[in-house]
């Protein structure tokens, strides 16, 4: 199940919210109404992730329009798989999400994403931080990779 966590859902307000600020301080447009019902919901059931192909159209649209501003990929050109690593040492994708990448659902991605934030281990993370920076013109930008 491809799967969306909560704090994408409140990184897609919170955008929104920038974006598209409530033109009276209390209505919300309506991209940050369709987020906030699923965050909401996701709150009210305690869960974390949130089924990327159930969403709400509106709310989907809403995300993926945020999602389309994030870094497309973890990878910093330093590709341990390609040396026969289970895990890369630069990204800390495994092998089969190096490999899957341009396939992959934008749920799975951030999914993805997500996993190796919290583990924090790979080298875009500590020694090659610079590496992972994005530039201004390179966010939102899909990679082939």
């Amino acid at each position: 199940m491809p799967a969306i966590h909560i704090s994408d859902i409140e990184a897609a307000i919170n955008h929104w919210r920038q974006v598209s600020p409530s033109p009276d301080g209390v209505a919300l447009p309506p991209q940050t109404r369709a987020l906030a019902e699923v965050y909401a919901l996701m709150v009210w059931y305690r869960e974390d992730w949130a089924d990327e192909t159930t969403m709400p159209r509106k709310a989907h649209a809403a995300w993926l329009e945020w999602y389309h501003t994030t870094p497309d990929t973890p990878c910093i050109a330093i590709c341990s798989t390609s040396q026969g690593d289970e895990v890369c040492k630069g990204c800390g994708r495994t092998f089969e999400e190096v490999q899957h990448w341009p396939a992959m659902s934008p749920g799975a991605k951030r999914a993805t994403w997500h996993r190796i934030t919290r583990e924090g281990d790979a080298w875009r993370f500590n020694r090659y931080a610079e590496r992972a920076v994005e530039t201004p013109a390179e966010t939102g930008q899909a990679g082939t990779e």
